[in-house]
């Protein structure tokens, strides 16, 4: 049974997330609610019933909004049309985008304007996603693997790569590999982020040591996702969980070490009982792993509408 136990370093909630839910936090403080949410605040399940449970609702249209209400914009930011129409309904807006994806969409937007055809690597439905290629959505095609470069229509005009920011490091380097064997005069915009760079280099780590991996995060966190792909691409058996509850005892047999990870909208909290479970089943050392230190803050959006 296991012995020891690796604790991926950086691992949960990155400097976006936080800022995202300090707002909607401090909303739910300080207002009456219902408070609206467009989408997720962030993509965890545990996040979202807590605020769900505190008055927030999440909504996936503007239209479900009473006009004049508070609504949040999530982390994954949103395309100009939502903001248009939540201006239109008079709603009270606060805008807890990460800066880290704001900065994607003002490169898009900059590319379209310039005359360029954009390229957004990136997953075709995620919020982020939908967000920036609301930007410009008629000269924005989203590629989600090396094999879609080989279908891309050739206007004759310039490419220019932007890239969701919670993708896999290497698997965006392939997908960038293709564009520029395509299109050698591609400009290219790498905006993976910090947080999910330093989160697969530190599951990269641990899993070389595992014997198994799991990692903490919801089904539809880009991030979460990617991190258990990055350690089953080490060859070490590894699995995404939500929670505590989901995972299966038998994973631990003839297993000496475990690794232990959370994606970026997942709180330290999630992990507890997991850490005390493999303590009663006989781990005695845990060991942080250590790959990057972040000290990254975001100041909070104007909330003053």
């Amino acid at each position: 049974m296991p012995h020891t136990l690796l604790l991926a370093e950086p691992r949960g909630f990155c400097a976006g997330v936080v800022r995202a839910i300090d707002v909607l936090d401090d909303v739910l403080n300080r207002e009456v609610p219902p408070i609206y949410a467009f989408h997720e605040i962030v993509h965890n399940s545990h996040v979202v019933e807590g605020f769900k449970a505190r008055g927030a609702v999440f909504v996936d249209s503007i239209e479900e909004v009473p006009e004049g209400s508070r609504i949040i914009f999530s982390a994954h930011g949103v395309a100009p049309e939502i903001i248009r129409q939540a201006n239109q309904r008079k709603l009270r807006v606060i805008d807890a985008t990460c800066p880290l994806v704001t900065k994607v969409h003002l490169e898009a937007r900059k590319a379209a304007k310039d005359g360029f055809d954009v390229l957004l690597v990136g997953h075709e439905g995620h919020d982020e996603v939908l967000g920036t290629k609301g930007e410009a959505p008629e000269r924005t095609t989203v590629v989600d693997a090396p094999s879609d470069v080989s279908e891309l229509r050739d206007t004759g005009r310039e490419k220019f790569v932007v890239t969701q920011t919670t993708l896999s490091v290497d698997d965006t380097a392939s997908t960038i590999d293709a564009i520029r064997d395509r299109f050698p005069d591609a400009e290219v915009r790498n905006d993976i982020c910090y947080a999910t760079t330093n989160r697969q280099a530190a599951v990269r780590e641990i899993a070389q040591q595992a014997d198994l991996v799991i990692v903490v995060g919801s089904p539809n966190s880009s991030n979460s996702v990617r991190l258990r792909e990055v350690a089953a691409s080490m060859g070490t058996v590894a699995y995404r969980v939500d929670g505590f509850g989901e995972i299966n005892p038998n994973w631990y047999e003839g297993v000496e070490i475990v690794g232990l990870t959370a994606g970026a909208s997942v709180p330290d909290s999630l992990l507890d009982p997991i850490i005390t479970d493999l303590r009663k089943r006989g781990v005695t050392k845990i060991k942080p792993v250590i790959v990057a230190e972040e000290t990254i803050e975001f100041r909070p959006p104007d909330q003053s509408s």
